[in-house]
């Protein structure tokens, strides 16, 4: 499995991998599409597997380029038939030492890591296990459920 950063010949994928794992998010190649054109404020990498694109992760750089950055893992998705296999953790910790050396480029480097997700999700461990990310808050109904923020302020990777 090799995790690379996106390329627009991925978005037809990619678009299907978001539509698979958020069955209640619209118009996934739209949603793909403008994220990916938001470069290098958003960044997208893919995991990918013999030609076919397995899962991808979406960072975020938050309140514009900073020497210390916060990041946010705005969006992570897996295949439903490629989950508990390994894939979101090589998607995390393989993409942000991309991100770090993007970032070292202008001399900036990563202070924090903000996650949000559903209180419900079992993704808490993965960020917990790959992030060193530690719930902050607890957000009552913001989306489809209570929502948790969580911040990695030590990253692990």
């Amino acid at each position: 499995m090799q995790i690379r950063s996106m390329t627009k010949q991925d978005l037809l994928n990619v678009a299907k991998v978001h539509r698979e794992a958020f069955p209640r998010q619209l118009h996934s190649e739209q949603w793909i599409t403008c994220n990916f054109s938001a470069y290098p404020r958003i960044r997208l990498f893919v995991a990918e597997n013999e030609g076919m694109i397995l899962g991808y992760v979406q960072w975020i750089e938050k309140s514009g380029f900073r020497k210390e950055v916060i990041l946010e893992l705005e969006q992570i998705a897996v295949l439903p038939s490629q989950q508990k296999h390994g894939v979101g953790s090589l998607l995390i910790s393989e993409s942000l030492k991309m991100i770090k050396e993007e970032l070292s480029q202008r001399d900036a480097t990563i202070k924090h890591i903000l996650v949000s997700t559903r209180t419900d999700n079992e993704a808490q461990k993965l960020y917990k296990k790959v992030l060193n990310a530690q719930p902050e808050v607890v957000i009552s109904n913001l989306f489809s459920a209570d929502e948790v923020l969580m911040i990695a302020r030590n990253p692990l990777v």
